[in-house]
């Protein structure tokens, strides 16, 4: 039976990629799905390696799913094993608690997470209300001594230099970049090589517009962002894995706004934390929640500057965002 990946799914149909063909240079099977995976209450997904049959008409039927080794609600993708999440400096501006609520997805899913900021050759012509929505990063008591390096030629001001430090002394890769004068865009390239990677973020921060940048001969759909909203408009419409030159796939995935707490319990919350957790194994109590407790070594760092507060604050309201949805549940 023929066994291929599944590369891009839309309208219920899915695309696959017959095994040892390279996408671009041999036809798409475009398949269905057999029944017994509605029965079981499972859905192919971009991503998976499947086998199927082929019909009389040249199309063919999915019947079989390998195991996965990780997989995604929202975007709806499989075995992926880097998350590549975009954010824009400004329009929009650098929104730190929904990319902290992005980082706490990826982490529960178990994926390697970077991060890239776009449009830094327009961060000059912000105004203050990208300061003040990211200054929260730059907090005293992270004594962050080093200057942010990046690709990007242009200046960067104090809060946006903070904002990368910090993340990038949690571990995460942060790379600063301008699709419009090609910066940074090699370092990016550079980074996805040989991996299957999804692209991730709000909409209108120039997930497209990368892609265009570093893979040859794409063309996807870009908008201009909405002034009036602040918001970009969805020029993404399905999920669809790209080949890279040098080996791997990335997937450009609709974009969204929120992220709900769905598969996440309280007591996992912490964990998803990076830097929480070498002070959560040393808590006087098994599985404080950093709120209230006694000898709870979190919030200790936190006092101490060695945990930023800007990321205790988002912990303690996504916290509080599951309560709700549980009671309201």
């Amino acid at each position: 039976m023929p066994q291929g990946l599944i590369v891009k799914a839309l309208s219920g149909y899915y695309y696959v990629l017959p095994e040892g063909s390279r996408l671009g240079s041999d036809s798409l099977v475009q398949c269905r799905a057999r029944g017994v995976f509605k029965k079981r209450g499972i859905s192919p997904l971009v991503g998976d390696r499947v086998k199927y049959e082929t019909t009389e008409n040249g199309e063919g039927t999915v019947t079989e799913i390998d195991p996965r080794t990780s997989e995604m609600i929202r975007p709806p993708i499989a075995n992926v094993d880097t998350a590549m999440l975009v954010f824009s400096v400004v329009e929009p501006a650098l929104n730190l608690q929904l990319l902290d609520k992005f980082l706490v997805h990826i982490e529960n899913t178990g994926l390697h997470a970077a991060i890239c900021l776009t449009k830094a050759d327009l961060v000059d012509l912000a105004d203050d209300s990208s300061e003040e929505s990211a200054a929260e990063s730059a907090e005293e008591g992270e004594a962050v001594q080093t200057t942010a390096s990046s690709a990007v030629a242009t200046p960067m001001p104090d809060w946006l230099t903070d904002a990368v430090e910090l993340y990038r002394k949690i571990g995460y890769p942060v790379m600063l970049t301008s699709s419009r004068q090609g910066e940074g865009v090699d370092q990016v390239a550079e980074y996805l090589d040989g991996k299957i990677s999804v692209f991730a973020g709000q909409s209108g921060v120039g997930k497209s517009s990368m892609l265009n940048a570093i893979v040859a001969g794409l063309d996807l759909q870009t908008n201009e962002i909405s002034h009036r909203l602040g918001r970009g408009k969805h020029t993404t419409r399905h999920v669809e894995l790209i080949p890279l030159a040098k080996g791997g796939y990335v997937a450009d995935t609709p974009g969204f706004s929120q992220l709900d707490f769905v598969e996440l319990e309280a007591e996992d919350l912490g964990s998803c934390f990076r830097e929480f957790q070498s002070y959560a194994e040393t808590c006087k109590f098994r599985g404080c929640l950093h709120l209230h407790e006694p000898g709870c070594k979190v919030r200790d760092a936190v006092e101490q500057g060695e945990i930023a507060a800007s990321r205790y604050e988002h912990y303690l309201q996504f916290l509080q965002e599951m309560k709700e949805k549980k009671r309201r549940y």
